[in-house]
């Protein structure tokens, strides 16, 4: 049983050349090839700034941005209520537009130079688990009109009956739908994507991990290597996520590394069609699951958050139960992949984007909501970094918030377990 990702049983072989020698020179480097570090390149190589490098230690894709449910949709970790309580209205409602245009520019990427990222135009459902809630569906339908008011986002109301139309569960009851929402193959978009930036004229190497960052007289960075290799860059960007060993510690003990679990089914004989929508569908609880069809039907099943990276074999089992609290008829089916991985989470919720020193940026904690948000983070260092604009002011709210070591871990592992009960409890209690 090939209990292994489905992204990478499924990947195009693309594979890059590690860094060599110890001569060349880029005016940035990224250390991360992972979607924040590939936007940046990206980014940067779109404003005419082709002299880039993205360094990654294993390969392209191989953390949260390679293992992902594969949403691409607006917004943040953070509620967007949370951003205007933050921030007010109109900063967050700048922050929240950045998501939004974030999707459309990935859409347009994956458009303009034909990337094979089986992209499926389904919008996204935010499915009601607490059916026959009143309240629940008070909220849903108070949050539709909220966003709409404050953030002009549109979602569609959808009504319980049209919900068990697409969907052969008694789980839900009503639900909301973004339609500007869809969902993609990622490792095959982030190999695209590294693959574009080679062919314009950038460096891609893999299996480069760097083990010193060493300032250069007069400005830059020389970057070093494990193979001893070594690079010269002006500018440097670290995006290496909930994998960012301890290189810079004032970057390492500020996220938390949570770890998240995925599986995909064998394919679903034709006699059985549980799922009759193309959207990606996840439900309102703390720790919800999340899931969708593949192309050659697959069911693929996303949930829980943890501290704990766990074995294939316990995934498997821990995401199968999930599955069938909400589709009992799928108890035949074979679970033939089971993954899990890193992601890095901040304690505020927020992307961290900044700059360290002069030439020394940082992108990271893009939590389980980060498809759009790395997007949003390649693009405002590449507005930096080439001297297009500023980062926003607004980001600086959300900085380097420290999380205390395994403390904090075991802070965040209770707060989840928490949450977890408390959306239990609202479960069974009527009304």
């Amino acid at each position: 049983m090939p209990f292994d990702s489905y992204y990478a049983a499924t990947a195009p072989g693309i594979e890059f050349k590690p860094l060599v020698g110890s001569t060349a020179f880029v005016e940035t480097a990224i250390l991360g090839g992972g979607f924040a570090g590939l936007a940046t390149a990206r980014g940067l190589q779109e404003r005419g700034r082709k002299s880039v490098a993205v360094l990654e230690a294993r390969t392209i894709g191989h953390g949260a941005s390679g293992r992902n449910g594969g949403f691409v949709f607006g917004g943040y970790s953070r509620d967007a209520s949370d951003l205007v309580n933050d921030l007010g209205l109109a900063p967050a409602r700048e922050l929240y537009a950045l998501s939004r245009d974030a999707v459309g520019l990935i859409r347009r990427r994956i458009e303009s130079h034909g990337l094979d990222c089986e992209r499926v135009e389904g919008g996204a459902l935010w499915l009601n688990w607490f059916r026959g809630s009143r309240r629940a569906e008070r909220q849903l339908r108070e949050q539709a009109r909220w966003l709409r008011e404050q953030f002009g986002v549109s979602w569609d109301e959808i009504a319980p009956d049209q919900v068990r139309q697409w969907l052969d569960s008694e789980r839900y009851g009503a639900a909301l739908r973004e339609r500007d929402a869809f969902h993609f193959h990622p490792l095959k978009y982030a190999l695209g994507l590294a693959k574009l930036i080679a062919d314009d004229g950038g460096r891609v190497h893999e299996h480069s991990g760097v083990e010193a960052i060493d300032a250069v007289a007069g400005g830059g960075h020389l970057i070093r290597t494990s193979h001893g290799a070594s690079l010269r860059a002006e500018q440097l960007v670290i995006a290496g996520g909930g994998y960012l060993q301890g290189l810079l510690p004032s970057l390492t003990g500020v996220r938390l590394p949570i770890a998240t679990y995925v599986m995909a089914t064998e394919p679903l004989p034709t006699d059985l069609d549980p799922i009759r929508t193309p959207a990606a569908l996840y439900d309102n609880r703390f720790a919800f699951d999340y899931y969708r069809m593949l192309a050659d039907r697959r069911l693929l099943w996303g949930g829980r958050i943890s501290i704990l990276e766990r074995e294939p074999v316990r995934i498997a089992e821990l995401l199968r139960a999930d599955m069938l609290k909400v589709y009992p008829q799928l108890a035949s089916l074979k679970i033939e992949h089971a993954w899990g991985g890193l992601m890095s989470y901040a304690r505020h919720k927020m992307p961290q984007i900044g700059q360290l020193a002069p030439g020394l940026w940082f992108a990271q904690a893009f939590g389980g909501h980060g498809v759009a948000p790395t997007t949003v983070a390649g693009e405002l260092l590449a507005d930096a970094i080439s001297g297009k604009s500023a980062l926003p002011a607004s980001l600086q709210r959300y900085g380097l918030t420290p999380v205390f070591g395994k403390a904090g871990l075991l802070a965040a592992q209770a707060s989840y377990s928490w949450a977890e009960l408390r959306d239990a409890l609202r479960e069974s209690l009527p009304g």
